[in-house]
């Protein structure tokens, strides 16, 4: 805008100072008619050939090559008529520096400063003067610096925007990933808490059925009992799971003392609490009961133990619930070591580390297990 403001304002001066000059000479016709013609094809030129450049090939720039043509030649005219339109070469330099190539550009520079120096000498009353025909080249070097500067500018914060989106792209695309992956994560230890637990008790109690059918009918008949049980449970575990609501053990409402007891009675566990009772938050509570629940399956697939209890601790300022068992124990160690497959432990240690508690886990080879999740509580979860 600066630059179209300013070759009009040249133009203009530059006819005022001609009909000044000249009143109504020979020439002033054709002069009027082409700075009328040559205000209109600038003010046309972005409309004929909008974003005109050469470095986009085809049609575009071919025209924008034509229009730039056009108005050299005509403002060429007008500076052999009247040498007073010498100085809206400047205006100019810009509009070739945005079209042309550069070297183009440096080409239609030296072109546009020759006219002016020229017409500075015809308009010289003194005779030869060194600063008309040092200071054209002289403004047409630091025009095109201060362009070329911008240029480059802009180049770079160009560059420096489409690094900006391509990183923000990547950032979006790594965080979608990790969504996914905290997603998949989730859905295993719900699926390994609910589904595969229910299944796995299902199974146990169908064999124990089947073994006493014949011998123990009345033995045989209550494990089917339980197994339907079981299987009403985990159904209503999935279906809340696909809501992504509360443990059904929790819906209603009891809260976790009461949810840890049922899963205890459930499983032939033993239960007890410790401290002053805290209303914990849903998310503590649901967790708890999952490591409670995955602890259990643990125990009843792979510990072989006669016993197991779970002990609820309210300390203040953290909330400690323990797992224990007779079974055959194991190295904890062992557990930690890459590359160890199963979805209990890591799915229990994920649970605590999410809520910023830590695990611990006591066991050895044929002395028993105790595993024990601490939960931090903030102080307005407690009572």
């Amino acid at each position: 805008m600066v630059m179209h403001a300013a070759f009009f304002l040249l133009l203009g001066a530059s006819l005022s100072r001609y009909l000044l000059r000249h009143p109504w000479a020979e020439r002033s016709p054709w002069i009027i008619a082409l700075s009328a013609v040559l205000a209109l094809l600038y003010v046309l030129g972005p409309t004929l050939v909008p974003r005109a450049t050469p470095r986009r090939p085809g049609p575009v720039a071919q025209q924008a090559l034509g229009w730039l043509a056009t108005v050299v030649a005509v403002w060429m005219t007008l500076v052999v008529l009247a040498p007073s339109f010498a100085w809206c070469a400047v205006p100019l330099f810009y509009t070739g520096l945005r079209t042309l190539s550069t070297r183009a550009a440096a080409g239609l520079v030296v072109l546009l400063t020759a006219f002016v120096v020229a017409a500075q000498l015809r308009l010289s009353d003194e005779g030869f003067d060194p600063n008309l025909v040092l200071a054209p080249p002289a403004v047409a070097a630091i025009a095109t610096a201060v362009f070329v500067h911008a240029q480059r500018l802009t180049s770079r914060q160009r560059a420096l925007i489409d690094d900006l989106l391509r990183t923000r792209r990547e950032l979006a695309a790594t965080e979608r990933r990790e969504g996914t992956l905290a997603e998949r994560q989730r859905l295993a230890m719900e699926l390994h808490d609910t589904v595969a637990q229910g299944l796995s008790s299902q199974q146990m109690l169908l064999q124990a059925a089947d073994r006493t059918w014949e011998s123990d009918p009345a033995t045989a008949r209550r494990h089917l009992r339980t197994a339907q049980s079981v299987a009403e449970h985990s159904l209503a575990e999935a279906r809340r799971f696909v809501q992504d609501l509360a443990p059904a053990d929790l819906a209603d409402g009891e809260g976790l003392d009461a949810a840890l007891r049922t899963l205890a009675a459930r499983e032939g566990a033993g239960f007890r609490t410790d401290g002053a009772a805290a209303v914990l938050p849903d998310r503590v509570q649901s967790a708890l009961l999952r490591i409670a629940q995955g602890a259990l399956a643990n125990v009843r697939e792979h510990a072989g133990a006669t016993s197991a209890a779970l002990t609820l601790s309210y300390l203040g300022d953290q909330v400690v619930l323990d797992v224990a068992d007779d079974g055959r124990g194991f190295a904890p160690v062992a557990t930690e070591r890459p590359g160890v497959r199963g979805h209990g432990l890591p799915a229990i240690r994920a649970r605590v580390e999410q809520l910023g508690g830590t695990l611990t886990i006591e066991s050895a080879p044929g002395e028993g297990t105790v595993l024990s999740a601490a939960i931090p509580l903030e102080p307005s979860d407690e009572p």
